[in-house]
Order: structure tokens, then C-alpha cells, then sequence
């Protein structure tokens, strides 16, 4: 009984090293289209920080959140996102 359990971790394990690839694949596809955001912004006179677009991210990820995780759960997630794409180099 205790193997079959332990052989059950060991896939689940599995399969959530395989959504932290995923989820790293999508950082990155998130991290280039924020940097060609970047590069435009200037060219119709943008700031680079707003903080109006932030809260639409915040509210979009809350109406499109299923759970189990909270919204503020991943307004604190999205948040260091977030910060690290501001600090990101091109």
C-alpha cells in the first residue's frame, strides 16, 4: 500500500516538473512580447510604467482565476512578475 503511494508522488512529481517547464516556457514568451512593448512605448510617447495596465492584468487574472488559488493569491504571484519584467533588460 505505502509503494503504491509512493509510486503516485513520484508521478505527480513528475508531472509537476513537467508544468514548471511549461510555466517557464510561457515567463519567457511573456518576457519578449513585454519587451517589444517596450520598445514601442516610446515611439507613441508612453511611460513605461503604468500603473493602470497593471490593475487590468490584476482583474483579468482574477476573472479568468478557477482555483484553487485566490485572487490575492495571484495578484502577489503576478506581482513579482511583473516586477521582474520592469527590471528585465532587452
Amino acid at each position: 500500500m505505502a509503494e503504491d503511494k509512493i509510486q503516485e508522488i513520484a508521478e505527480i512529481r513528475s508531472r509537476i516538473d513537467e508544468i514548471d517547464c511549461q510555466i517557464v516556457r510561457l515567463l519567457n514568451e511573456r518576457a519578449k512580447m513585454a519587451l517589444k512593448i517596450r520598445e514601442l512605448k516610446p515611439q507613441v510617447h508612453w511611460g513605461l510604467y503604468d500603473p493602470k495596465r497593471e490593475e487590468e492584468i490584476f482583474n483579468h487574472l482574477a476573472s479568468c482565476n478557477e482555483g484553487p488559488l485566490f485572487a490575492d493569491n495571484l495578484r502577489e504571484i503576478y506581482s513579482t512578475i511583473l516586477h521582474v519584467m520592469k527590471e528585465m533588460r532587452g
